[in-house]
């Protein structure tokens, strides 16, 4: 059995569809499955050893590669279905909600073609399910959905995340250079961004950035935390911010750790900060405990997964959430309520208890 993943989506999405890449190798060990994925991501997939061929390159990728220029555009382009093709994949499951990933493995000459049909889009697709959007469970339940066209049934539905071992000695050795951390440090990680793959709208997922800095500074004055503050270069104004609101230090690698990295980083820490994001998954998926804040989304359908007394999600009680229904994000009139009437106490109560916990 030959089947390939496809999702172009970003690392959450991603994340979510490893407990069908495990619960195929379960059933099928001598199965060979290749994942069809966006560059960005490309570094969650190549450790992971379920999955036996990466092609990093979505269709939003080609896009760009065509702005820089025709020739690189279509050199890639050609480069990614010689090497699709040769791998001559009998099955596809597509978690796109595209029709032109769907025509792609069509001419590629995958037979069975598995996926969503999503306003019609899965009209190329062999065996689909019928979906308006994701709601009443999370996107990991819908995923493992579409393994029933295979007579397969997960037998475990965590999600998984792999580092390896010259990747986490590479993140100690900066965690020492960076804040001398020693091996009884209480560590506390802060993603005070996230939610790239929401482009310019990822704002409407952001808990005000003085309020991070509020529970940070107390979990250094009240546990002697050593507090590492994460994100990607498009976030160095939310960490600026932080910066100038915090009273004591912490550890900065904004903009200094590449997703490769980041798992192993996050691995060390005993408690995870985070808006609703892809470096919360990773470590719901590395088993770190987490408190997240949810504005707009929700927390059924894209919170951690499985919901459990050791990731915590804190919202408002607001009436308008979640309003991102349906893959559809309406404007705010209510000045992003949501995420700015979750109070910074309540995020610091939940994260002692679950430091507590950890003792």
């Amino acid at each position: 059995m030959r089947i390939l993943f496809i999702n172009p989506f970003g690392i959450g999405d991603v994340l979510f569809t490893t407990p069908a890449v495990r619960a195929i190798k379960e059933a099928h060990p001598e199965s060979f499955i290749g994942y069809w994925c966006n560059l960005r991501v490309k570094d969650l997939l190549t450790s992971n050893p379920r999955i036996n061929k990466v092609f990093a390159l979505s269709r939003g990728d080609i896009k760009k590669l065509y702005k820089e220029s025709f020739f690189k555009g279509l050199v890639s382009s050609l480069k990614l279905i010689f090497e699709i093709k040769k791998e001559r994949f009998d099955i596809c499951l597509d978690f796109s909600l595209d029709h032109r990933y769907g025509l792609a493995a069509k001419i590629l000459g995958i037979k069975r073609r598995i996926g969503f049909n999503y306003k019609q889009r899965g009209r190329l697709l062999t065996d689909k399910i019928d979906i308006t959007g994701y709601h009443d469970k999370h996107v990991v339940e819908y995923y493992l959905d579409l393994l029933k066209f295979l007579n397969i049934e997960a037998k475990e539905k965590n999600l998984e995340v792999f580092i390896l071992p010259q990747i986490q000695e590479l993140a100690d050795k900066i965690l020492k250079e960076k804040a001398n951390l020693r091996e009884n440090d209480l560590v506390v990680g802060i993603a005070p961004g996230a939610g790239g793959s929401w482009g310019k709208d990822a704002f409407y997922k952001h808990w005000p950035a003085e309020r991070f800095a509020y529970v940070a500074d107390r979990l250094i004055e009240d546990f002697g935390a050593k507090v590492i503050l994460l994100g990607d270069e498009s976030e160095i104004v939310i960490r600026d911010e932080i910066l100038r609101k915090m009273h004591h230090r912490l550890i900065d690698l904004v903009g200094e750790i590449n997703l490769e990295v980041l798992p192993a980083i996050i691995k060390r820490c005993h408690i995870f900060l985070s808006n609703d994001g892809g470096p919360m998954h990773i470590a719901v998926g590395l088993g770190v405990k987490t408190v997240t804040v949810m504005g707009p989304t929700s927390e059924v359908v894209y919170g951690p997964y499985p919901l459990s007394e050791k990731n915590v999600v804190v919202t408002c009680k607001g009436e308008c959430r979640p309003c991102y229904k349906n893959f559809r994000l309406p404007a705010c009139n209510n000045d992003l309520a949501c995420l700015k009437m979750v109070d910074e106490d309540e995020v610091y109560i939940n994260s002692i208890k679950l430091l507590n916990d950890s003792n």
